[in-house]
């Protein structure tokens, strides 16, 4: 399935399927979001749920799981034999139909893995007495098509959401403006026909067939003291048919960005305003978890009240929870499509992605050399279990932002690409190597430090004769200052 409203559409799809008792299992992948943002945990995940859904498979699963103790940490081909395909083979049963589904496969890191999952899942129609079927959403990106295409005749079924007929979907996007602006004209007690049937058909024009389109516009006119004011907003300038079939949202987000960072303030004020957008926006597109605005600011060493205020504004493309100690979202990944762009966006607003990155790579390195030290959390007992350790503790000391800096800087310098960096990690490697690792150990994610360790040395360049795994033995033994 392609196109705009595949998460709505997949979510509809899910409650239905466990309402009939079929939904098995289910995965939304959310890029920049943790772990639902690459496919490290998707059939563990699965094969969790499935164990729940079926208690027959429940000792199939826990056997492998006993057999095999590094399940978590193997590759994702063995993980669906060992933990779903084996035991859904085997499996005593009488015969079922079951569903999995899968939501924003296209919002899976790794192309490579996009096409593994749906080359693996494909495995499924060989199975005789469980009937698995898999629902999948996703934009048509080249991999997904790709992984499709390998896929034998009669394997899937495609239903591309373009190919609904245009009044169809033109139908459906009329009745949500006109239901949702309703609701905007009674709460602001409007008593002039607001919008008229004219302006409600220029929105669909301008919306072309994407109900992302409708659904930020609502919430660009909903939250305002003035919705006329924003509807003319969205409806000003010259405006052909687009040329792109992105071409009616980058002319929405762009008035929308126009009208919510720069506004009418003076001309002196926009190369501050736009660098704070970069900076913090642009931060928020490419990080690789979500973080809280209090957390955002303490990485990015800026005032809290700073960051909210660069926010607060854009709260029709991204979704700023009032519990503060929630973390900020986008609304719609084409939002990150959009700035990360250029070619579809405008200068002003552009996020250079490499930029970024790099940037955010500096600032957790900087986090971590103020905040890391030998027993960070004063426990003064070497041989203490971690078990024995309070979570409440080292969630107090370690904090999230720290955790953060600590879980991904690594990754930060791998997709900044930068080639003038090698001292300043080498520099933080002599003075915090142990005290990072050991953050690490407290929070559960020591083997992420390996495989961290292993990237630099294929991408550092060491300007020493040593081999760079010496090196950092050398530096853990205090034998190099």
């Amino acid at each position: 399935m392609a196109g705009t409203g595949k998460s709505t559409i997949s979510r509809t799809v899910a409650c239905e399927l466990a309402d009939k008792g079929k939904l098995a299992a289910s995965f939304f992948f959310s890029r920049g979001r943790g772990d639902i943002s690459h496919a490290g945990m998707f059939f563990t995940t699965i094969a969790t749920q499935l164990a729940k859904h079926l208690p027959e498979l429940e000792p199939l699963i826990s056997k492998a799981i006993d057999d095999h103790s590094d399940i978590s940490k193997r590759i994702l081909r063995e993980q669906w034999q060992l933990l779903i395909y084996k035991p859904l083979e085997n499996v005593r049963t009488q015969s079922k139909q079951i569903v999995v589904v899968i939501d924003a496969l296209d919002e899976c890191e790794g192309k490579d893995d996009m096409k593994l999952i749906l080359q693996l899942l494909a495995q499924a129609k060989n199975l005789q007495t469980i009937r698995l079927r898999v629902f999948v959403t996703s934009r048509p990106e080249t991999p997904i098509l790709l992984g499709f295409q390998k896929m034998l005749g009669g394997t899937h079924q495609d239903f591309v959401l373009h190919d609904i007929p245009p009044p169809t979907i033109n139908h459906d996007i009329s009745v949500f403006f006109q239901q949702k602006l309703s609701v905007v004209k009674a709460e602001h007690g409007l008593s002039t026909p607001w919008p008229d049937e004219p302006t409600i058909q220029l929105l669909v024009e301008r919306a072309a067939g994407l109900f992302i389109y409708a659904a930020t516009t609502y919430r660009f006119i909903q939250d305002s003291v003035d919705p006329k004011a924003q509807l003319n907003v969205i409806l000003s300038g010259e405006y052909t048919s687009a040329e792109s079939l992105t071409g009616s949202l980058d002319d929405m987000y762009t008035k929308l960005l126009q009208y919510s960072v720069i506004g009418d303030r003076r001309p002196r004020e926009h190369t501050a305003l736009l660098k704070r957008f970069r900076q913090v926006v642009g931060s928020i597109v490419v990080i690789f978890d979500v973080m809280t605005t209090e957390n955002l600011a303490n990485l990015l060493c800026l005032p809290s009240g700073e960051v909210k205020t660069a926010l607060d504004s854009l709260r029709s493309v991204l979704n700023i929870p009032k519990n503060e100690s929630q973390p900020v979202r986008i609304f719609h990944p084409s939002f990150r499509d959009f700035l990360l762009d250029q070619q579809r966006c405008d200068d002003r607003f552009w996020v250079d992605e490499k930029e970024r990155h790099i940037d955010l790579f500096r600032h957790c390195l900087e986090l971590m050399s103020k905040r890391l030290q030998q027993d960070i959390c004063d426990i003064r007992d070497p041989g203490v279990l971690i078990t024995e350790i309070s979570k409440d503790m080292i969630q107090s000391v370690i904090t999230a932002d720290l955790r953060y800096a600590c879980r991904y800087w690594v990754y930060h310098f791998q997709q900044g690409n930068s080639v003038e960096e090698d001292n300043r990690i080498l520099q933080f490697l002599r003075q915090h190597l142990l005290h990072w690792l050991e953050v690490l150990t407290l929070v559960g994610e020591v083997s992420e430090g390996v495989l961290m360790i292993a990237s630099l040395e294929k991408i550092l360049k060491v300007s020493s004769n040593l081999h760079f795994s010496k090196l950092l033995f050398l530096i853990g033994k205090g034998k190099i200052e």
